[in-house]
């Protein structure tokens, strides 16, 4: 029963997510996101996107990461990719995602942990495949909302490419599909 009512302390302290708005919009929404939202995507995405990973994949794996993936947001808050990768960010995000996947039974939190680091890392085949879908989806949210995030942020087409080139270590052809998409938005004007 102990184990139970960790898991559901668990499941009640990430409802917090559903609170942490992201720097993106939905597809044809004027509010933003928020990363509950955010993960349930990537989760649908990485499913039906599956069979275009470079290598072999354990789907169930994959999934698991991106369910857990921006759990340390819930302490640390969301910042946009493009400035995501400073020392105190990451730093905040492995405090909150250690404390909150503490609250786990033992071999369960020692599972979560084990993934999440794995996604972070992003060196096997399926934090490769994870980090690629994790990416897609604010692209798709800034090429359909007029380039909403890129313009408020002031992210330039350099950078769009440069971080967003990670991809093609997940899908070499889920990149082009999406970097032809980048070169339409920089010609519609929506990416400068």
């Amino acid at each position: 029963m102990d184990n139970i009512e960790k898991i559901l302390s668990f499941i009640v302290e990430v409802e917090k997510l559903k609170n942490v708005h992201r720097q993106t919009k939905p597809v044809g929404l004027e509010r933003f996101e928020n990363s509950a939202e955010h993960s349930w995507h990537v989760c649908l995405t990485a499913l039906m996107l599956k069979d275009y990973a470079n290598d072999e994949i354990d789907i169930n794996r994959v999934i698991k990461m991106l369910l857990i993936h921006d759990l340390g947001e819930i302490d640390a808050g969301d910042t946009i990719v493009y400035k995501s990768e400073t020392h105190d960010v990451k730093a905040q995000e492995t405090a909150g995602i250690n404390r909150i996947l503490s609250t786990l039974p033992g071999e369960m939190s020692k599972e979560f942990l084990e993934l999440w680091y794995e996604f972070e890392n992003g060196e096997t085949a399926d934090a490769r495949f994870a980090k690629a879908i994790d990416r897609v989806t604010p692209l798709l949210h800034n090429i359909h909302g007029g380039g909403h995030s890129w313009k408020t942020h002031g992210i330039t087409k350099e950078q769009v490419f440069s971080v967003n080139q990670r991809i093609e270590k997940g899908s070499k052809e889920l990149w082009s599909v999406m970097r032809n998409k980048l070169e339409d938005a920089v010609n519609a004007g929506i990416l400068e």
